[in-house]
């Protein structure tokens, strides 16, 4: 009798702890979101893909280690400044069940491809790096953006042109995508509002290789400086070419899209003299703490221009998370639009399209014994 009494015991025991186990198990799993990162983490950005990747991982990395209400797991996916790739991972976090929301994309073109495939699943989604307008004049509900726009970047630029004194006429060349139409509108109004002249504009698809008719043509029209208006490789062999027909002592300027290492090692020699104006975030505690961190984690690649946007974007996301829960992703998409915080980006609110707020300054650099240097 003992005996199975005994026994009885150890099965009610077994019974007891497996029923724990899968207690804890079901609560682990309850307890475990998601957030997903999209960028161009390969080709010919990567470079920016990567510094925003790490940002986000380390925002991540810190909640986790805080004691935040859920386990945060990443869920990383490249985008290859492809719209087609972008899709591809938009579409398999939404159809990830366990991803609250996400941040992502470099690219304009990319963005625009994706910002539907979120709004229709109505999925949290804040850009970390895309610059054109028509991203926020969409207006998604679910869809906001940590960065300054291609407009904001443009103004700054053209007035310290003018306002240096040398360069009164200039020749735009861009892409064709709707980062390139939109440099090409803006940078040429903003210009001759402050009394310069376009002299020459075209447009080249993006994955152009060369350049040379346009840049003749170009150099026809008797500029004083170049403009391009589009992203990292396309402006390095522009850069090149016009060394090749003799434009080499013309300044070229851009904006974001072409600060890069990536530029000055394919254009070789010919990336002196390229300037460009980029938004410099006025310096604060949190984004010397943020700095400090993200050098201490030992990351393979420079922070560079956005890994504080992908950081901010992502401690959003997890604050509005902690404060409303993942039932909804409606009021998510609400809180975030309604958001006032103090970050490393500063004093962070949103306009009623989605676009952010904030107190902005134009850093410009130029290409100085083979490397960007802060004029």
């Amino acid at each position: 009798m003992r005996t199975k009494r005994n026994a009885l015991k150890i099965v009610s025991s077994v019974i007891v702890g497996s029923f724990a186990l899968t207690l804890g198990i079901t609560q682990a799993q309850a307890d475990k979101i998601k957030l997903g990162f999209i960028g161009p983490l390969s080709g010919g950005n990567a470079q920016q893909g990567l510094g925003a990747r790490n940002g986000f991982l380390l925002a991540i990395d810190q909640t986790n280690a805080a004691g935040y209400p859920h386990q945060v797991e990443a869920v990383v996916l490249d985008d290859a400044s492809d719209p087609a790739t972008g899709v591809a991972a938009a579409q398999k976090l939404i159809n990830d069940s366990q991803v609250i929301a996400a941040t992502g994309h470099w690219n304009s073109p990319v963005a625009l491809a994706t910002t539907p495939v979120f709004n229709r699943a109505q999925m949290p989604f804040i850009v970390w790096g895309a610059i054109s307008p028509k991203i926020t004049e969409q207006n998604f509900r679910n869809v906001t953006r940590v960065t300054p726009t291609l407009v904001n970047e443009n103004k700054p630029l053209a007035e310290a042109i003018i306002r240096e004194g040398k360069v009164k006429k200039i020749a735009i060349i861009s892409d064709t995508s709707d980062y390139g139409v939109a440099n090409t509108k803006w940078f040429g109004d903003f210009f001759k509002a402050v009394g310069g002249e376009i002299v020459f504009s075209d447009a080249a698809a993006v994955g152009t290789t060369d350049f040379r008719v346009m840049l003749t043509k170009a150099k026809a029209a008797a500029p004083d400086a170049v403009y391009f208006g589009g992203v990292v490789t396309e402006a390095a062999l522009v850069r090149r070419q016009m060394a090749d027909l003799g434009m080499g002592l013309l300044p070229m300027y851009g904006i974001s899209g072409i600060y890069d290492p990536k530029f000055i090692e394919i254009a070789g020699p010919a990336a002196e003299g390229t300037i460009v104006g980029i938004p410099a975030v006025q310096s604060n505690p949190k984004l010397d703490e943020f700095n400090k961190a993200y050098e201490a984690k030992g990351y393979a690649e420079p922070a560079g221009s956005y890994a504080k946007y992908a950081y901010e974007a992502a401690q959003i996301l997890l604050d509005v998370i902690k404060e409303k829960g993942i039932k909804d992703k409606q009021a998510l998409s609400k809180a975030i639009r309604e958001i006032q915080r103090d970050g490393i980006l500063g004093k962070v609110s949103f306009d009623e399209n989605g676009q952010i707020k904030m107190n902005l300054e134009v850093a410009m650099y130029a290409v100085r014994g083979g490397k960007w240097e802060k004029l």
